[in-house]
């Protein structure tokens, strides 16, 4: 009987720590009203940009940027669950049609396949059945925007000419840039090991890279694993704004034909070729005037969407934690 009872033992005691593992895990943050929000909410929220966190050699600095993306993350959870409460009182409601049509726009603005699509959900912590609960309440606070706020987004001739002048200003000092890229993916919420095998695969490719005759293009065609692979890894002509903040850092400070260090980004590390500079010119105030408008469209869409969310967190109970 000893024995059983030592198992018995063993077993409860085991039982008791995954418990007050759970409690810590799933402890809570923040509370809206009658809603909770737990502690696992918020690192599953933030777990992209904490994932990059871990290249930062510094504790101190670490936990700082670690403590302001916890804050980003309540607060930004703090205004979903506001904003779905309004969704509930007022009855909006998401037809499956509009997710795959979110989802086929995804697609269609990265370029990727389905299978690509779902391996990059992967990557980012989410199931196909995830994404769509997530996509379903996007798509309902999207509609609650357009009804209590899109009417006060407005945006005059005068306004549209004083953006184009500055924007113009800009363009003509500007320049785009020709890159290709290989690819060593590894998972955002990898171990550190596996973070470190990825950086020195990408660190050796690099190195054979620089090799004097080396065809970069061929060399990306046969080792990347990005779907930009098979084009050799071309990623065409863009400018400042459009890729992730590190990659394009590398890429607008690099001289043609240089090959850099091995970037990390949510999809891996990457090692950056530059191929060509562009000066950019700014094009005639008719051909870019609707673009502009709905760029300041959504500028106001935010700010007007932060004001809208403040007033609902004015009125609301909320009780923040930690």
């Amino acid at each position: 009987m000893a024995p059983l009872v030592n198992r018995l033992l063993i077993s409860a005691l085991a039982l008791t720590a995954l418990v007050s593992h759970a409690e810590l895990v799933d402890r809570v943050a923040a509370v809206v009203n009658n809603d909770i929000i737990t502690l696992s909410e918020v690192e599953s929220r933030i777990a992209p940009d904490a994932q990059r966190l871990r290249t930062e050699p510094d504790v101190a600095k670490r936990a700082e940027a670690r403590a302001v993306l916890v804050k980003k993350g309540i607060d930004l959870l703090i205004g979903e669950k506001l904003m779905e409460t309004q969704v509930k009182e007022l009855n909006i409601e998401v037809a499956d049609s509009e997710i795959e049509m979110g989802m086929d726009d995804v697609k269609k603005q990265n370029n990727i396949t389905s299978e690509q699509f779902e391996g990059l959900l992967g990557q980012e912590g989410y199931t196909l059945a995830s994404y769509k609960t997530f996509m379903r309440k996007h798509l309902a606070r999207l509609k609650l925007v357009n009804l209590k706020v899109r009417s006060k987004v407005k945006i005059s001739d005068e306004d549209l000419k004083a953006e184009y002048a500055r924007w113009a200003h800009d363009e003509s000092n500007e320049f785009e840039v020709h890159a290709r890229h290989l690819l060593v993916q590894v998972a955002q919420n990898a171990t550190p090991e596996k973070v470190e095998q990825a950086r020195l695969k990408a660190q050796a490719l690099m190195v054979e890279a620089n090799k004097p005759g080396t065809d970069f293009a061929a060399l990306a065609k046969k080792k990347s694993e990005g779907p930009s692979a098979a084009d050799g890894g071309d990623l065409g002509f863009f400018k400042r704004g459009v890729m992730m903040a590190d990659f394009e850092k590398a890429a607008f400070s690099l001289p043609v034909g240089a090959i850099s260090e091995p970037i990390r980004t949510k999809f891996g590390w990457h090692v950056l070729k530059v191929e060509e500079h562009k000066v950019l010119s700014a094009p005639p105030f008719d051909e870019v005037k609707e673009q502009l408008r709905d760029r300041m469209l959504r500028g106001q869409l935010e700010k007007y969407t932060e004001q809208y969310v403040m007033e609902l967190r004015a009125a609301a109970v909320v009780d923040v934690k930690i």
